[in-house]
Formats: C-alpha cells, sequence, structure tokens
C-alpha cells in the first residue's frame, strides 16, 4: 500500500484534474461525480471496479509532472470504461483480447476530442493508421466492433502485446467476472443523461466529441426481458381457462343468499388472453456458429415454453437448422415435444451461410396453410450471410450473442410495416446470460 503522504499528493492531483474537466467538458460532470476517488487498492496507476477510482500517488505525481495533460486523458480514459460499461461487458470474453479493444475504443474518443485539456503529448501516426484500418471495417469504433474484428482476424499474441503498450493505461484487474445488474443500470442511465447533455444543453461546449456520441448511442441502448420480446410475436386467442377478472361476484353471492345453493351467474370458462401460437426459430448452423451457443438459446426459449406465460398450450413451433441450405424442419406442438428436441439435439451443417433458404420454405408454408397467424420469425446467427432482398409478410428477428457477432454485415431490408408493429428486420443483441436483450433496427 502507499504511504499517507503518496495518497494525499495523489487526490490533491486528482481533484485538479477533476475540477479543469468539469469547466472544460460541463457534460460530463454526471459522469465524473459518479466514480468517487478513494484509496485502498494498490495499483500501479489507475484502477477502477465501477464503483470508484483508485489511484497510485507515485504514478499520478510522475506523469503530472511531465504533462498535466496525461493525468486528465487517464482520468477520462477510466470514466469512459464506466461510462461505456467495459466493466460489466468482460463477462465470456477473452480478458486480454476484451481489455485491449476496449482501451482503443476509448483512446479513440479521446484523440477525437478537441480540447487543449486533452491534447496527447505528440500525435501518434501508428494509432491513426490503426483507427483508419478499423473505420474500414465498421462504422462506429466501439470495444465491442474491435473485439470481434480481432477475433476474426485472430490476432496474435505479439501483435496484441504490442497494442497493449500503446493503448494501455490504467488497470483492470479490478473488473469484475460477473456483472452487476444494479451497477450496470446505473453507468447506462449515466451514459443517457450525458449523450442528451451533448445534443441539448451543452450542444456548443461538445464540438468534436462526434466519436463520443455516437458510442454512447450504442452503449445506451436499452435492454429488455427476452419474455416481453417474444410476446411481441403473440396474438389475441381464446384459451380454455377461468376468465376470473370478468366474473361479477355480486350476482354469485346474491344468487346462493336469496336462491340457496344456486349462483345467478358462473365464471366464464374460457378467457381471451395474448400469447404466441405460430412460430418460427431458424438456426444458423454454419462453421461461425457455436453449437453451445444454439442449445444455450433453445434451452432459454424452451424453458419460456414451459412457464406457459408466452406460449398457448397447444402451438405450431418450427425449428428449422440452415447453413446454405436448408437442413432440418421440426414441428414442436407443446412444451413436453421441445423438451424431447432438446434432449437429443444435434447440430446439423457447418457450411456456408445463407439466410435465403430459410425465408423461401417459411413464404412456402405459409402459402400451403402451414400456419394460422404467423406473426415472427427469430434467426438465432452470428450475422455473416447473405440476405433476402425483400422483407418477409411476417416480422422478422436476426438473433446474435452481443459481442460475439457481427451486426454491421447485417442488410437493411426496408419495407413499410403496419402501424403497431416493430419493424419487419431487426438486429436483436442477446446478452450471453440469455436474458436480456438489445433490439436495432
Amino acid at each position: 500500500m502507499q504511504s499517507a503522504r503518496w495518497a494525499e499528493i495523489g487526490l490533491e492531483i486528482l481533484f485538479s484534474a477533476r475540477s479543469e474537466l468539469y469547466m472544460n467538458l460541463p457534460f460530463l460532470d454526471g459522469a465524473l461525480a459518479s466514480l468517487p476517488v478513494r484509496d485502498g487498492f494498490d495499483t500501479s496507476s489507475l484502477a477502477t471496479d465501477a464503483k470508484s477510482l483508485f489511484f497510485s500517488g507515485a504514478w499520478l505525481a510522475q506523469h503530472f509532472e511531465r504533462s498535466r495533460t496525461s493525468v486528465n486523458r487517464a482520468y477520462m480514459h477510466t470514466v469512459f470504461h464506466c461510462l461505456l460499461r467495459h466493466p460489466s461487458k468482460m463477462h465470456g470474453r477473452d480478458r486480454d483480447l476484451w481489455s485491449l479493444a476496449c482501451d482503443i475504443a476509448v483512446e479513440s474518443m479521446l484523440d477525437s476530442l478537441n480540447y487543449r485539456c486533452l491534447a496527447p503529448d505528440k500525435p501518434s501516426v501508428r494509432r491513426e493508421n490503426l483507427y483508419r484500418s478499423l473505420r474500414e471495417q465498421m462504422p462506429v469504433l466501439t470495444a465491442e466492433a474491435v473485439y470481434r474484428h480481432f477475433r476474426r482476424e485472430r490476432l496474435n499474441s505479439y501483435d496484441c502485446a504490442t497494442l497493449t503498450r500503446i493503448f494501455a493505461v490504467d488497470e483492470h484487474t479490478l473488473w469484475p467476472e460477473d456483472s452487476d445488474d444494479g451497477q450496470d443500470r446505473r453507468w447506462q442511465q449515466q451514459a443517457e443523461r450525458t449523450r442528451t447533455a451533448m445534443e441539448t444543453v451543452f450542444a456548443n461546449e461538445a464540438t468534436g466529441g462526434e466519436a463520443v456520441r455516437e458510442q454512447l448511442a450504442v452503449s445506451a441502448r436499452r435492454t429488455t426481458d427476452y419474455r416481453a420480446f417474444l410476446r411481441r410475436f403473440s396474438a389475441l386467442r381464446e384459451e380454455t381457462a377461468v376468465d376470473a377478472d370478468s366474473f361479477d361476484y355480486g350476482y354469485y353471492a346474491y344468487g346462493l343468499r336469496h336462491y340457496g345453493n344456486m349462483p345467478l351467474i358462473e365464471p366464464l370458462e374460457t378467457r381471451e388472453t395474448r400469447k404466441i401460437e405460430d412460430f418460427v426459430i431458424a438456426i444458423d448452423t454454419s462453421m461461425s456458429t457455436s453449437g453451445e451457443l444454439v442449445h444455450a438459446f433453445l434451452e432459454k426459449t424452451c424453458e419460456l415454453l414451459q412457464q406457459n406465460t408466452s406460449f398457448f398450450r397447444r402451438i405450431n413451433l418450427r425449428i428449422l437448422q440452415c447453413d446454405d441450405r436448408l437442413r432440418s424442419d421440426k414441428m414442436i406442438h407443446n412444451a413436453k415435444e421441445f423438451a424431447d428436441y432438446m434432449a437429443h439435439f444435434e447440430l446439423i451443417g457447418q457450411s456456408a451461410t445463407d439466410f435465403r433458404p430459410v425465408f423461401e420454405h417459411v413464404d412456402r408454408l405459409v402459402a400451403e396453410g402451414a400456419f394460422h397467424s404467423l406473426r415472427g420469425l427469430l434467426y438465432f446467427t452470428d450475422g455473416l450471410g447473405l440476405y433476402p432482398k425483400k422483407r418477409p409478410k411476417y416480422d422478422a428477428a436476426f438473433v446474435m450473442l452481443e459481442g460475439e457477432a457481427s451486426p454491421d454485415s447485417v442488410t437493411s431490408i426496408k419495407a413499410r410495416c403496419s402501424t403497431g408493429h416493430f419493424p419487419a428486420t431487426r438486429q436483436l443483441y442477446i446478452s450471453s446470460s440469455l436474458s436480456k436483450v438489445n433490439a436495432d433496427r
């Protein structure tokens, strides 16, 4: 642990840096205030657990003596990690590669901010070349997109270590292995407030912050419960069940009181409810899709089916497997059949990816009358493949594991959609826990 004297010096330097950042970047005041400075963790530079900022007084003094802006940049570097929820998104990813991707994303933001208090000591040609190369592959330099790129390009350990030396600023050892939902929501809300401030009250002071706004827009995507998302595919239909909501107990009690054991009204034996009846789940079985992820996705859907809150007791569910052609079409009518299918599930295919055969097959089934009221299709994939040129007549969503897919490759299938329904095609980013999703057009 550092001495009390170094702790005192470090606190003084950080408070001075925070005051300067407050004055020059007022739209970040909430984010800066959300990360209190504390002593108590032995770090060689800066570190955070998304709750507090820990520091090395000696390291801060060394950098402050050399350049005050380097301390400001390091401070903002750590705050941006929290604002973009990088620590909570690490779950299930390669730790070293994810740390590097996060550092590159944050430093690209800092390098784009045209403020004297954040000016680098000297321009880096190597950094600019990397930014240029990455922007050719992705519209926004988010940590998720950079991570996917490095996974796809199979970045070797030497290049990873070299880039780490260039972009690393703080320590990531305190980043939690498991995400804290409460903490995650707090920083998501803060990201939304910061982006709103940049676009409204402090629009004039946020010049040169386009990269920040872009990353915050991606980070601020709201999540929703997977069950709630599935209900968007539901249809209104009568189901055999006692409708207690429409039952008038007054008439029932009056009859029993005046005529003995003779109620004047009985509860209805059917009720109208909104659940899923006809549904299609398509699975990308190409070599780029993991069988474990597919199985986890189906298990989550099966779990919701067994709860009997999202689906009717009798359903018409088709599970399709497809790579470059349709490999399997399994018909499911109830939760038991779904469970049996999962017990003997086997991924078929492992060739290239072409999404068109699935939509052609489903269109053919619709024309043949195989569905009573098909409302939607979920396609579990990594996003890499050939897409149909026209939207289907039913709603469809491409489901991709957040951080492990290539949503930038999804083509937009444009067409007018009915009022009250979400767009015909969406990209659906689902968390590694398969409990929360983000839906984007």
